[in-house]
């Protein structure tokens, strides 16, 4: 009996080395079934005027509609000043460029990172290639250093310098203390006295 199971064992054993482990299957898209072109790792300049005003990088671009549409997997934007200077950074897990329209829209977990510390999360988000805007009507939080921002729809430039929000706006201080000075104490004024006469001595006539 014993003998028995110890061949079953080496019989297991053998098997189990002779299986080969399959490799992992890549996650399918559907979009890659209907689009006109595939393309990996895109990355191409959004210029307005003729400077360049954001760099776009895809992981996975997908190509409709003879190519003004295309549908963006892991996108990572970054802003630029008029001068060239780096701005703000942008990322998302899904998105949509359109070359028709100069719109590009972030959707799924979207991030906007200034380059002095503001953080703006949110579900869509729309970047206007023309204004050189971003945009989204959806809810939103914006954290600064000392203070956090939250609304439904905004209107910023991609550094969140001047920010309009358009409703539900409400905010929360950190660390910050408001003191108000107390107002001066008022002294009344002394009361004017009239002036007051004295008699002069009388002269004695000669």
């Amino acid at each position: 009996m014993q003998r028995l199971l110890a061949l079953a064992f080496v019989v297991a054993l053998v098997a189990a080395c002779d299986t080969k482990k399959q490799p992992p299957v890549a996650a399918h898209s559907p979009l890659a079934d209907s689009a006109d072109q595939v393309m990996y790792g895109l990355r191409f300049n959004l210029t307005n005027g003729g400077i360049a005003r954001a760099m776009l990088h895809s992981d996975t671009a997908y190509f409709f509609d003879d190519n003004t549409r295309i549908e963006l997997e892991k996108v990572n934007t970054t802003f630029f000043t008029t001068t060239g200077a780096k701005d703000a950074v942008l990322t998302s897990r899904r998105g949509t460029y359109n070359s028709r329209t100069s719109n590009m829209i972030a959707r799924k977990d979207v991030l906007v990172v200034s380059e002095d510390g503001r953080r703006l999360t949110t579900s869509e988000l729309i970047y206007n290639q023309q204004r050189n805007e971003i945009s989204s009507d959806s809810a939103f939080v914006m954290t600064e250093p000392n203070r956090q921002i939250s609304g439904i729809g905004f209107r910023s430039d991609p550094n969140m310098n001047n920010i309009r929000i358009l409703k539900g706006a409400s905010g929360i201080a950190r660390g910050v203390t408001t003191q108000t000075a107390p107002a001066p104490a008022t002294v009344p004024a002394p009361a004017q006295q009239p002036p007051t006469s004295v008699p002069r001595p009388a002269v004695p006539k000669p």
